[in-house]
Parts: structure tokens; C-alpha cells; sequence
């Protein structure tokens, strides 16, 4: 064959190899189409710099505030108002309870709340509360996930009061719950250092020693053994739906301000669970003594002179004796509360603040995450 015949021949394969591939890609897009959007160039405008960059490469950058400035896919001098909001799919309302869906009082721009289920496919985020989760996962979202989407798992409850569900591994991105080795963090309350001079601490007037409010009583609870025990050595007052005295939110306030040393007893032990039962009485002026996780792990989150911690004392009767004690001694009791000079309580808002923090957290991590092995992390440790 002479070389103008194989050139001609090369030449007619080619075609046809590329005309097989135009059909490939007709037949494709008419049967399959793919709900692809291209957005605009402003969707990937970087901070600092008026470029912006194809989207494959913004995906790669990641939340990189400062991509590279060169290359040929760049368009320069292009400029925009702003980067679009985040959203977040509120999924399931926890607990069936609706909260306001706005993030203005937490100053977080550019984050936007939604419980509207037909905006799936343009939500950064789905926020699925644990505790509302059927045990077959019936009521999850069934559509396939955008590929920029992520789920964050979200719980405030202890293992020992959620139901444990294998099958949600290597199915969320991002965990949101109050362990501080949580993707999100969300402790029930925090310290914040005192950004002034602070006026000496007034103690509320006090007229009880110690106090209980509790309203899920089981006698299987080390709360409740503890309790029926340190009973018998001094005198506790007791409120709440167990001891059939319902107190509301006012009321509430008005009890633990007025006792010297508050029971906060949680109802199950596990690392970081410390609820509004310590941060709550810490905030009115009551000394909590903590029934829970580790001191060690108490220490983590407030100052180690705060409370007092039942295992610092080797039976219920020694504690009571300690407490009669401080509640003579008024300079010693006083100590309790050096830290309110330091620092000042603030608790979490259940709901809408989660929501808020979440959208926050997606809105400056654009990156790849995954959460594979969320039974063990949770439960089995």
C-alpha cells in the first residue's frame, strides 16, 4: 500500500471514530440529562482577587482563600457583590419542635435555613436529627446527594438515649453534636472570658442548701441511687414532674438562685456529656455539684474550682458533710465563684443556633468529608 493510501486510510478511521463518539455523546445527553448547572464565574470569584477559576478547579481548591492567578482557563477583572448564600435543609424539625430559620442575631452572612424539601438539589447541606431518624431510614431523602452536598448527622442526646443505628455508616459527611471531637462542636453551654472590668460578684440571697429538679426519674439511674443515698445524710429540696411539682422556666430561675449548692445529676454518663443541668445554675449563682463524666473531662470545659465532683469524695455521706460544712463557712463557699471574675456563662440555644453554626461551618468548608464509622465513634466508645 503506498504512504498516500495508509494517510487515507488513518484519515477515514479517525472520522469515523470521531463520529461514533459525537453519537455517543448525543444519545447521553437526550436519554440520561443530567441535572448539571454551570454556574456563573461570580460562583467561584476568590476573595482577595478579582479572577475566578473554572469550576473543576474551584472543587480542588477547597476553602483556599488565594487560588494560583495563572493559567489560560482565567478570566480577569470580573467582578461581583457577593458569593452565593449557603443553604441548609432543616430535614425533620427536632422533636417536631419549629424554630425561626434567620442567622441575623448570630451575625453569620451569607448563611441561609430552609425546611423546604424542593430546594434538595441546591442545598450545600441536609441537617437530620438523630432522634427523628426512622429505624429503617424510611423518612431520610431518597433522591440521589448533588455531589457538592453534604449531611450532617446532628445529636444532643447521649448513646445511652438514642437508639443505635449501623446502618448510618458511610452515610453523613459531618457530625454536629455536643462531643468535642464532633466535626462541629456544640457543647450545651460555654465560658467566655469577661471583656471588661467586672464588679464584684453579688451572691443571690440564699435560703435552701442544696436543690434537685429533675423530671425523668428511673431507679436504675446512677443519678437516682446517688441521690437516695445522700438523702438520708442532709436535707435536699426536690422539684420537677418526679417529685410532682412541675416548674417552669420563671419558677426555675427563682429556685436554683436561691440554693447554695444545685444537683446537676445527668442522666447517663459518657465523654464531653455535660448539659444545661451544670451551665444553667453556674449562670444564676449556685455552686453545681456534678454527677457525670470524669473531673478530668468536667476540667475541660470550666475551671476546676467551679464544683464539686461526687467522686472527689468517697461515699454520698462524706459529700454531705462537705457541703454542711461550706454552707457555715461563707468565705470558703465564696471561692466557688473566683471564676465569675474571669469569666461569664452563656448557654446554647437548642435549634436555631445549631442550624445557624452548621450553615457557618459548610459555608467555610467547602472541602471533601466523610464520617465512616460513625457507630463505633459514637456508641462503641
Amino acid at each position: 500500500m503506498s504512504l498516500s493510501s495508509c494517510q487515507m486510510t488513518c484519515q477515514r478511521q479517525i472520522a469515523f471514530g470521531c463520529l461514533l463518539l459525537v453519537c455517543f455523546v448525543v444519545v447521553f445527553f437526550t436519554y440520561y440529562k443530567p441535572e448539571i448547572e454551570f454556574p456563573d464565574c461570580s460562583d467561584y470569584l476568590k476573595r482577595g482577587n478579582h479572577s475566578c477559576v473554572c469550576p473543576v478547579e474551584a472543587q480542588t481548591q477547597g476553602s483556599n482563600p488565594n487560588p494560583p492567578t495563572d493559567g489560560p482557563q482565567q478570566i480577569q477583572d470580573v467582578e461581583v457583590d457577593a458569593e452565593p448564600d449557603t443553604l441548609l435543609l432543616i430535614w425533620m424539625w427536632p422533636f417536631g419542635h419549629k424554630f425561626d430559620l434567620s442567622c441575623d442575631m448570630f451575625k453569620y452572612k451569607g448563611c441561609r435555613l430552609t425546611d423546604d424539601k424542593s430546594l434538595y438539589h441546591k442545598a450545600h447541606g441536609v441537617f437530620i436529627h438523630h432522634r427523628d431518624i426512622h429505624g429503617n431510614l424510611e423518612n431520610l431523602p431518597s433522591e440521589p446527594r448533588p455531589w457538592f452536598q453534604k449531611w450532617v448527622w446532628w445529636n444532643m442526646e447521649s448513646p445511652t438515649h438514642c437508639a443505635k443505628l449501623p446502618r448510618l455508616d458511610n452515610l453523613f459527611n459531618l457530625t454536629f453534636c455536643y462531643r468535642s471531637d464532633s466535626h462541629i462542636p456544640a457543647p450545651y453551654g460555654h465560658f467566655l472570658p469577661q471583656t471588661s472590668e467586672v464588679e464584684s460578684f453579688q451572691l443571690p440571697t440564699k435560703d435552701k442548701l442544696v436543690c434537685w429538679i429533675v423530671s425523668n426519674w428511673n431507679a436504675a439511674f446512677k443519678r437516682v441511687q446517688y441521690y437516695n443515698e445522700l438523702k438520708e445524710h442532709i436535707q435536699i429540696e426536690t422539684y420537677g414532674r418526679a417529685f410532682g411539682k412541675n416548674v417552669d422556666d420563671q419558677n426555675y430561675d427563682s429556685i436554683v438562685s436561691s440554693c447554695k449548692f444545685y444537683l446537676s445529676f445527668e442522666n447517663s454518663q459518657h465523654k464531653d456529656y455535660i448539659t444545661e443541668k451544670l451551665f444553667k445554675p453556674m449562670r444564676l449563682g449556685a455552686v453545681p455539684v456534678v454527677l457525670g463524666t470524669s473531673r478530668e473531662n468536667y476540667e475541660n470545659h470550666i475551671p476546676g474550682d467551679s464544683f464539686i465532683h461526687v467522686n472527689d469524695f468517697s461515699s454520698p455521706k462524706e459529700l454531705a458533710e462537705r457541703l454542711l460544712h461550706l454552707g457555715q463557712d461563707t468565705t470558703e463557699y465564696m471561692r466557688y465563684f473566683d471564676w465569675k471574675k474571669r469569666y461569664k456563662v452563656e448557654d446554647t440555644q437548642f435549634g436555631r443556633e445549631h442550624a445557624c453554626k452548621a450553615c457557618r461551618y459548610l459555608q467555610e468548608n467547602r472541602g471533601y468529608h466523610a464520617s465512616h464509622n460513625l457507630t463505633k465513634w459514637f456508641w462503641d466508645q
